[in-house]
C-alpha cells in the first residue's frame, strides 16, 4: 500500500508512456495524482488497437538491449523476464531491388557501392560512435555532414533513404545531432560489450503491458480520468491551477503536469508569458501516417526494409512477424507501412481507401509475390504532432519544464535533446521531471520497488 505523506494534489495531462511513467513515480513519492487522458485508453503513441482478430500495437516498438530505462520500468512490472530477443535482418530497396544487409559478408556484397563507398561508411559509423561532444553537431546540417564522411553516393543510397524513414523531407532542415543519437542508440549495447544488437518485445505487446501498467497505477491509487480532454488550463488567484474538461466541469490542483506537445500546451494553457508562448509554437513537428497490413504470407522476412525509391509512398517497412512469433498475430504476418510528414502534409487529408491503393500498389511493385488477397485488414494509424523536429542549434530552443506560471509545468518529447523519440527516452524523460518535481521542495522520490 502507499502512504500518502500530504495532501499536495497533482494533475498530469496527458496518459502516454510519459505521463503513465510520471505518475508511477510521484506515486511511489507518496503523492496525490490524477492522470488525464482524452482518448478512452491510456498508451499514447504505444497504445494497441484492433486488427481483425487480432491486438497488437498501433504503432511499431521494439526494444533495444540498451534501453535500460525501458527495461528497468518492465522489471517493475514484472514483465522483462518474459521478454524475447531476437536477431533479425535488415533488408534495403534500392534501384528497384530488393538486397540484404543482415551480416559484415552482405555489407560487403552490396553492389549499390563500391569498396571505397563501403569503407567510408564503415569509417563514419565508427566516428560517430565516438563523438561525445554531440553539441557542436547541432550546428552542422545532417545531410551536408554525412556527405563530408561517407561521400555522395553512400549519402544517396544510405544514408538518405535512413534519414527519410524517419524525418521525411524535413531531413534538410535537420542538424547532424539527429544522426549521432541514431547510431549512439544502435550501437550502445556494442560499446558495453555484446557481439549483436537483440531485438526484444514483450508476449502480448504493449496491450499487455499498458493493462499491467494501470492496474499497478490503481494499485499506487492514482485516479484515472480517460474520456477527459482538457480544454483549457489557468492559474487561479488562490495560487491552485485549474483545469478546464470539455463538458465545462473544472478541477483545482495545487501542481499540473502538461505532457501534450509543445504546441499543443500553447494554446492549452492561458497566461503564459508571451516569449514563452512563442517559444512553444516555434518548436517544429513531425506527424507520421502509418499503416497496419495483417496478412496471409510474409514479404521478405527482414524486420526494416529501408527504401530508397522517392516513388513509393512509403518511408519504410516494418515486418513485425519477422521479430515477433506470428502466433501473436494468429498465425498471421503483420507490416506497418509509415510515412513521417510535417503536420500540415496534404496526405493527412487522403483517405484510407486511397491510401490503401496507393500503398499496396507499392508493395506489388517491391514485392513481386504479393497479392492483394492476402491481405486480411489494412487500418491507418494519423499523428500530426508525434516528434520535434531536431533543427539546427535545437537545444537553445527547448523549453524549460518550469513554466512562467507557478505549480505549471510542461514535460514533453520537445524536451528529448540527445535522443530520439522513442519508449525508453519517454521512460526517462518522466524519470528525470519526477526527479526535478519532488527536489524542488526538498524531497526525495521513494525507492523505486515492487508494490504488491
Amino acid at each position: 500500500m502507499i502512504e500518502r505523506r500530504n495532501k499536495e494534489r497533482f494533475a498530469i495531462v496527458g496518459g502516454g508512456v510519459l505521463g503513465m511513467t510520471l505518475a508511477h513515480r510521484l506515486a511511489q513519492a507518496g503523492k496525490n495524482v490524477t492522470l488525464f487522458e482524452a482518448s478512452q485508453q491510456l498508451g499514447g503513441l504505444a497504445s494497441a488497437w484492433q486488427l481483425g482478430d487480432v491486438v497488437w500495437d498501433r504503432h511499431y516498438h521494439v526494444t533495444l538491449m540498451s534501453d535500460t530505462h525501458t527495461r528497468g520500468l518492465l522489471d517493475e512490472l514484472e514483465l522483462e523476464r518474459e521478454m524475447r530477443w531476437v536477431q533479425t535482418k535488415t533488408g534495403f530497396y534500392t534501384d528497384g531491388q530488393l538486397h540484404s544487409m543482415s551480416s559484415s559478408l552482405e555489407f560487403l556484397k552490396f553492389s549499390p557501392l563500391s569498396m571505397v563507398d563501403k569503407a567510408r561508411l564503415a569509417a563514419t559509423i565508427f566516428y560517430a560512435s565516438k563523438i561525445k561532444d554531440w553539441k557542436k553537431l547541432e550546428q552542422v546540417p545532417v545531410a551536408d555532414w554525412l556527405k563530408k564522411l561517407s561521400g555522395e553516393r553512400t549519402f544517396e543510397k544510405i544514408w538518405l533513404p535512413l534519414l527519410r524513414a524517419k524525418l521525411g523531407e524535413n531531413y534538410k532542415d535537420t542538424s547532424a545531432a539527429f544522426i549521432w543519437t541514431t547510431i549512439a542508440r544502435m550501437y550502445a549495447a556494442r560499446r558495453s560489450g555484446l557481439k549483436k544488437e537483440m531485438f526484444g518485445y514483450v508476449p502480448g505487446g504493449y496491450a499487455r503491458v499498458l493493462d499491467t501498467f494501470s492496474r499497478r497505477l490503481f494499485t499506487e491509487k492514482v485516479y484515472t480520468r480517460l474520456g477527459s480532454p482538457i480544454k483549457e488550463i489557468r492559474k487561479q488567484s488562490t495560487g491552485h491551477v485549474t483545469l478546464h474538461y470539455g463538458d465545462d466541469t473544472r478541477n483545482n490542483f495545487d501542481r499540473v503536469i502538461v505532457t501534450a506537445a509543445a504546441p499543443q500546451a500553447a494554446r492549452m494553457v492561458q497566461g503564459l508569458d508571451p516569449q514563452e508562448r512563442t517559444r512553444l509554437q516555434s518548436i517544429r513537428y513531425l506527424g507520421v501516417i502509418c499503416a497496419s497490413v495483417l496478412m496471409k504470407r510474409p514479404l521478405a522476412g527482414y524486420y526494416v526494409t529501408n527504401i530508397t525509391d522517392p516513388s513509393i509512398p512509403f518511408t519504410g517497412v516494418i515486418e513485425m512477424s519477422a521479430l515477433v512469433d506470428r502466433q501473436e498475430f494468429g498465425g498471421n504476418h503483420l507490416v506497418y507501412l509509415p510515412k513521417y510528414v510535417s503536420p500540415d502534409d496534404p496526405m493527412f487529408e487522403i483517405s484510407d481507401s486511397e491510401l490503401e491503393n496507393r500503398f499496396l500498389g507499392a508493395l506489388e511493385r517491391m514485392y513481386p509475390s504479393f497479392d492483394r488477397a492476402d491481405v486480411l485488414t489494412f487500418k491507418v494509424s494519423r499523428v500530426r504532432n508525434v516528434v520535434a523536429l531536431p533543427t539546427l542549434n535545437y537545444s537553445e530552443l527547448v523549453p524549460p519544464m518550469q513554466s512562467s506560471i507557478a505549480g505549471l509545468y510542461l514535460v514533453n518529447s520537445s524536451q528529448i535533446v540527445n535522443g530520439t523519440l522513442n519508449v525508453n527516452e519517454s521512460v526517462q524523460l518522466a524519470q528525470v521531471a519526477a526527479t526535478n518535481l519532488l527536489a524542488e521542495r526538498h524531497e526525495r522520490p521513494a525507492q523505486v520497488r515492487k508494490i504488491a
